[in-house]
C-alpha cells in the first residue's frame, strides 16, 4: 500500500472510551491465551500470562505498562522473533510462525546499516524485494520527504542526530508497504523535545499510510497522545488488566487538556493493576 500525502480525516472529537469505529474494521491481528516462558537452569519465569488482544486494521494501538511486564515480549511474537509456550497468535488469519514483510519493526535503537546512506537505508528492503531502480527511488523519495529527511537523503548514520535516526528507521520499515507496523519504545531515549516532535510526525504519518500500528511504551503520556486504543498490563507476569478506548481528534498535543484526563485515566488503570507511579514514566 502506496503512502498518500493526502491526510485522513481526523476522527470527531468525542469523550474517549466510546470508539466504535474501529470494531468496524476487519481483525488483523488475534492473540488469544498467550503464554511464554523463559527457562535457565536456575529459573524459570513467566513473562506473559494467557495474554489476548485484537487489532483492527488501522488502528494504532499502544501497549502500556512497567518494565519487565512483557510488552516487548508480546511485540517480538507478533514480529515472529519469539514463539509461545501456549495460546495462539495469528496475522489475517493465519497463525504466526516467522517474520514477514507484513509486519515491520522499529526498534528503541535504530537498527540502521552504518556503511550505508539515508536512501540506500531506506530502499534496503526494497531492494531485497526485488523493486526496480526506479521504483526504489520513488518509494524512498516520497517517504524520505514524509519524515522530513529529504535533506539527509546522503548523510551516514554517524551524521544524523538520535531523532533523525529513527526517522529513518520509520522510513525504511514503511518502505515495504507493511500491513502492521510493530514500535518497541522507538522515542523512549530520545530528550523530551525531541520525543514530542517525533509523537506529532508519527500521527501524521500513521494518518497518511493508513498503516495499523502496535506500539509499546511505559510512558503514559505518550499513550495518550498516539493511541486509538490503550492496553493497560500488569506488572509480570504479563496480563491485560484492562482497554481504555479513545476517541479524541488529531493530531493530538502534550498539552492537550483531552490528553491530560486521558493519561489521568490510564494512571489509575495502572494503578488498579498494581503499577507503582515511579515504574512508569508520567
Amino acid at each position: 500500500m502506496a503512502i498518500s500525502l493526502t491526510p485522513a480525516a481526523a476522527p470527531a472529537s468525542t469523550p474517549f472510551g466510546t470508539r466504535e469505529a474501529a470494531a468496524s474494521e476487519p481483525t488483523l491481528l488475534v492473540v488469544s491465551e498467550a503464554t511464554r516462558r523463559f527457562r535457565t537452569k536456575r529459573h524459570d519465569t513467566l513473562a506473559l500470562d494467557r495474554v489476548s488482544l485484537e487489532v483492527h486494521a488501522g488502528e494504532f494501538v499502544c501497549l502500556v505498562g512497567p518494565s519487565g511486564c512483557g510488552k516487548s515480549t508480546l511485540l517480538n511474537i507478533v514480529a515472529g522473533f519469539e514463539p509461545l509456550d501456549g495460546g495462539t497468535a495469528t496475522f489475517d488469519g493465519s497463525p504466526i510462525r516467522r517474520p514477514g514483510p507484513d509486519r515491520t519493526v522499529v526498534f528503541q535503537e535504530p537498527a540502521l546499516f552504518p556503511w550505508l546512506t539515508v536512501r540506500s537505508n531506506v530502499e534496503f528492503g526494497l531492494r531485497i524485494q526485488g523493486a526496480s531502480k526506479q521504483e526504489r527511488h520513488d518509494r524512498a523519495s516520497e517517504l524520505l520527504e514524509v519524515v522530513n529527511l529529504t535533506r539527509f537523503e546522503r548523510a551516514f548514520v554517524h551524521e544524523l542526530s538520535g531523532g533523525m535516526k529513527q526517522r529513518a528507521q520509520l522510513a525504511r520499515a514503511l518502505a515495504v508497504s507493511p500491513r502492521m507496523l510493530l514500535m518497541d519504545e522507538p522515542f523512549a531515549a530520545l530528550d523530551a523535545q525531541t520525543r514530542d516532535v517525533l509523537q506529532l510526525e508519527l500521527q501524521q504519518v500513521a494518518a497518511r499510510s493508513g498503516a495499523t500500528v502496535l506500539f509499546v511504551t511505559h510512558n503514559v503520556r505518550e499513550a495518550a497522545i498516539l493511541g486509538d486504543r490503550v492496553v493497560v498490563m500488569t506488572p509480570g507476569p504479563g496480563r491485560v488488566h484492562s482497554e481504555v478506548a479513545v476517541a479524541l481528534s488529531r493530531p493530538r498535543q502534550p498539552d492537550d487538556h483531552g490528553v491530560a484526563d486521558l493519561a489521568a485515566e490510564i494512571r489509575a488503570r495502572l494503578g488498579g493493576a498494581g503499577v507503582a507511579d515511579a515504574e512508569v514514566a508520567p
